[in-house]
Order: structure tokens, then sequence, then C-alpha cells
């Protein structure tokens, strides 16, 4: 059976204008299963289901804020809002997470305010786990000095590997290895605009990693508005809508 992809949001770390940050649904048979959750994703959501969005898993692949930070108005729309009464979806954070996210809630309105509003797990890293029916492998990726994960996907018949942030690594190419598609990330102009170590890719460094996959189609993603792609490159947009398989 195709797995959907939706992206929700697809913006870098500044949003390109009137775009929400990473976000990207996956669908298969009903299971509704959400990579990233950063700001603006929550409202396009609303407005892509047409009311409070009804997700099974997210899976967050690391914590800077415009990977995650739509999580915050989400334990409000449950509270008080819309979402009331709805059943939470679980939440999948990289190791430790649940000890960080509490202490988040601690310091941003109580210890257990996430709890409250999804059921908490910390995924394995380099080994299967099972979020909204899917098999996901979340894969050990370079991103300065923050412990950082790129998603792969399946439903059995059909794969997607999300590479998350990352710098150049070979370990970009064995997450997306032979899969339908790739979503790769491609922040910067110019490798030399990175940090030390480095965090985001170049257009052509990503290209790299795809071909290095054996992947069958690549969409670059996070990437400014301002940045050009060359010819042939697919650019992912805010409500593109990809059917796998």
């Amino acid at each position: 059976m195709a797995v959907r992809l939706t992206v929700v949001g697809s913006s870098p770390a500044w949003p390109n204008a009137g775009g929400a940050q990473s976000g990207y649904l996956v669908e298969d048979d009903g299971r509704r299963l959400l990579l990233d959750c950063g700001p603006g994703v929550l409202a396009r959501l609303r407005e892509l289901d047409g009311r409070w969005p009804d997700i099974d898993a997210i899976v967050i692949t690391h914590w800077h804020l415009d990977h995650w930070g739509d999580l915050v108005p989400w334990v409000w729309g449950n509270l008080n809002g819309p979402g009331r009464g709805q059943e939470r979806p679980d939440l999948w954070l990289p190791p430790e997470g649940r000890e960080r996210i509490r202490d988040f809630g601690a310091r941003l309105g109580w210890d257990d305010m996430f709890d409250q509003n999804f059921v908490i797990h910390d995924y394995p890293a380099n080994e299967p786990f099972t979020a909204a029916g899917f098999t996901v492998l979340a894969h050990r990726l370079p991103h300065y000095t923050l412990l950082t994960f790129g998603l792969r996907v399946s439903n059995g018949a059909h794969s997607l590997a999300y590479s998350g942030d990352s710098g150049p690594d070979a370990a970009l190419a064995e997450l997306a290895r032979d899969v339908d598609l790739f979503v790769c990330e491609a922040t910067l102009e110019r490798p030399e605009l990175d940090g030390r170590p480095r965090g985001h890719l170049a257009a052509t460094e990503a290209v790299d990693a795809f071909r290095d996959s054996g992947a069958r189609r690549l969409l670059i993603t996070h990437r400014p508005g301002e940045l050009p792609l060359e010819d042939g490159l697919e650019r992912a947009y805010d409500g593109l809508v990809i059917e796998i398989g």
C-alpha cells in the first residue's frame, strides 16, 4: 500500500516568509505519523485537517526549537482548547528525552505538563521501533555538538528517510540506503558558512549523500527561500504531497 508524505513545514531555522518550520506527516491506511513539530506546524495541521489534528504518533529528531517548538501550544490546545478529550498521541524523543522534556515542563509550566498530553517514550539509537504502525529507525547523525538523529520510516513495502538536520557524513547515505524517498536538508549556500563542527549541508552535499545512498528520489528541504537550487533538484514546500508507491 502507498505511503503518503505531506510536507507540513519546510523552513530552515529561521522561517521562510509565511512558512512553518520542520514537520512532515506520513500516512498509510489511516495511520498518521508526524516527523518533527516545529513552530507553525500545529496551525498548518489544523488547516489541513479542518479540525484539531488527530495524530497517532510524533517523533522528534533533536532539541533545536525549530524541530519541536509546537509541542508547547499542543499542550494548551489539548488542555483548554479543541483538543480536549482527544486521545493522547505517542511522543517519541531522543534518548533521555523524557527527562529533558519534564525539565522543560517544570520551567515552562509544571513538570508533567507534557506527560498529561502525550504518551512519552525515549526511542533507541540505531534500533527499530514501532510508531503509528510504521517501523522507524533513528540513525545518529552529526549536528554541531547536539545529540541528533535522522529517521528511516517503512510500512513494510515502501520507505522514506528524513535527515532532520545534519552535517556531511557517510551515515547519511546509510540512513537513506535504497529508500523510495530521501527528504534531505540543505540549509547552506556554501559549506564554509557553517559552524565548527559542521551541522548543516549545502545542496551539493545533500546530492552527494543521495547518490551514495541509492535512494530513488531526493527532496531538498530546510532550505532558505532566498537560496536557489540547480535545475533538476526538487525543493520541498509547505503543503506538498507525495505518494510513495
